[in-house]
């Protein structure tokens, strides 16, 4: 047995810690050799020659900490918040060599003729990753599902380029940790560690090898019939846009959609994300395909297995899911209606008249406009997906922070969601009632809470609340700090409701923007927004965890 001092004389908790980051890059070599072979279908040698070399090098520092550590113990919690935080953190900087080496690789006449004809622009976006914070930006924001980009441009990409985007997210959704426990672990190897220091907590069998397996086949399940769906709405759809594309342009835009879509990442491989099509039909295809990502996955399993949909609506976290979505796109409507944009857009009119003016037959075409975006776009942002169907940085604060208020709450806990998630927030609204109605109740009274189906006892909901809270305020704390740095770093033309809505997007792992982020942006706010996307996605304990280690070691 090795000792748990050192493992081949390096510590015992680095060696655990070593080793199972190890086990998540093999797993990201893994990924970059299938999109070499994309590369090879699409005949793109220099892109498939820069993913060979990253996943070789990537493989090469995986197999030597997998093998070198391959005695250690196994993790504990202490080690699995750690390797979760070095390990997302790790999977984002080896992610980031392939854009780095493609940029670099491809050729500037070979990378022209990615543009694609008739564009207003010349230049590929596969140069902007020749700086090493874009692309570790692009990286990160892959890996956390988070859709904010440095190409602005997607269409110019390398095919392999635009796949790899969608795999970082498709895989990211569902976690990177998962992904290795369901491939690599064996039992009483630490699986439910690892399972929990990536924020999960329920488990649909008892064992965690197999709820993770169950969740990936749910998740491809649901894959294969969101491409299906979109791509038949592309096909149909009356969009000018979407009439030009060929069938295999519109499978291959409705495959990588469907993937950020699911995994509520929000990458796209369209100018404009989703206002590209112009499409009412593919808005509403997209609803329920980012919703189905919104929603715990035990939830997804209830429902599957009992054929019953009312197991959706049992739920605490998904009705309230719903709720919400109704009270946001009611209130975001009316505040487009009735305010518009402040160059008078959605047919707004003047305050004072306190009427909205309709047509003989209802409402004006800028008017359902309206009511459309905002549906669209509360449920993006709620869903922490990222699609864009309106030009955002356009609209008035007053829209801007209703859809940061539901990117910072986000959706279920247990999907593939960012912020800080709806039971939290149910939890810490439930919790102050509760303390308040604790004043009138005599010393001796036997107090519970009911959170959902759960009777709580007194140390149970305490427990649950200030856990809950912390993490919360933890949360807001580091918003409000970020967005008063960005807003000094940014230039004229944009408010504090415009900082305070990008760093929202950027640490709920969200997507949308308000024209902030791009490669033109102040380098330090960047560097901000990689660790915001990378602590939003970890909900900060973890990597609070990681940097407490870092200084002071693991030992209490």
């Amino acid at each position: 047995m090795p000792s748990r001092q050192s493992v081949r004389g390096t510590p015992a908790d680095l060696a655990v810690i070593l080793r199972d980051v190890g086990a998540l890059l093999l797993m990201e070599a893994a990924l970059m050799t299938v999109t070499t072979l994309v590369a090879l279908a699409f005949r793109e040698w220099y892109v498939a020659l820069a993913f060979l070399a990253a996943g070789g090098l990537t493989a090469g520092v995986g197999y030597a900490a997998r093998t070198r550590f391959a005695d250690a113990p196994a993790p504990r919690t202490k080690h699995g918040m750690v390797i979760a935080a070095a390990g997302w953190f790790s999977v984002a900087v080896f992610g980031a060599l392939p854009l780095l080496f493609s940029a670099h690789l491809v050729p500037p006449d070979l990378a022209a003729r990615y543009v694609p004809a008739g564009a207003d622009y010349g230049r590929s976006s596969l140069f902007v990753f020749r700086n090493p914070l874009h692309a570790l930006f692009e990286s990160m924001s892959g890996w956390t599902g988070s859709g904010l980009t440095m190409a602005v441009h997607e269409p110019s990409l390398p095919r392999a380029v635009q796949w790899w985007r969608s795999l970082m997210q498709w895989v990211g959704g569902v976690g990177v940790i998962v992904l290795t426990v369901s491939i690599l672990a064996r039992p009483g190897s630490g699986s439910y560690t690892l399972y929990r220091s990536e924020a999960r907590e329920e488990k649909i069998h008892p064992s965690v090898i197999s709820t993770v397996r169950t969740v990936w086949k749910i998740f491809l399940l649901y894959t294969v019939i969101a491409v299906a769906l979109l791509f038949v709405a592309i096909l149909t759809s009356t969009s000018p846009y979407a009439r030009e594309l060929s069938t295999f342009e519109a499978f291959w835009q409705a495959l990588n959609h469907a993937m950020t879509g699911l995994s509520t990442g929000g990458f796209s491989v369209t100018d404009n994300s989703i206002e590209t099509y112009n499409s009412p039909l593919i808005e509403f295809v997209l609803l329920p395909i980012m919703t189905l990502g919104a929603i715990a996955f035990p939830i997804h399993y209830l429902v599957l297995r009992d054929r019953d949909p009312g197991e959706l609506f049992a739920d605490l976290q998904t009705r309230w899911l719903f709720i919400l979505y109704a009270l946001g796109v009611v209130g975001l409507s009316a505040q487009l209606l009735l305010v518009g944009l402040p160059g008078g857009g959605y047919g707004a009119v003047a305050p004072a008249l306190g009427v909205l003016p309709l047509q003989a037959g209802g409402l004006s075409t800028a008017q359902l406009d309206a009511v459309r975006d905002a549906a669209f776009q509360f449920v993006s942002a709620l869903s922490c997906t990222g699609f864009q169907s309106s030009p955002i940085g356009d609209w008035n604060a007053g829209g801007k922070l209703i859809l940061s208020t539901a990117m910072v709450l986000g959706g279920a806990a247990g999907s593939t969601v960012g912020g800080i998630k709806i039971i939290r927030g149910y939890t810490v609204s439930r919790g102050i009632v509760w303390q308040f109605s604790r004043v009138f109740l005599p010393a001796n009274a036997v107090v519970t809470a009911r959170i959902g189906d759960r009777t709580l006892s007194r140390t149970e909901m305490e427990r649950e609340f200030s856990e809950a809270a912390i993490v919360s305020l933890l949360w807001v704390i580091l918003l409000i700090a970020s967005s008063l740095v960005l807003v000094n770093a940014v230039g004229p033309g944009f408010g504090y409701a415009d900082a305070l809505f990008e760093v929202a997007s950027a640490q709920g792992n969200v997507g949308l923007s308000t024209g902030i982020t791009g490669p033109s942006m102040n380098p330090f706010a960047e560097a901000m927004f990689v660790l915001n996307m990378w602590i939003g996605r970890l909900e900060i304990i973890p990597v609070l965890v990681f940097l407490r280690s870092a200084i002071k070691g693991l030992n209490p």
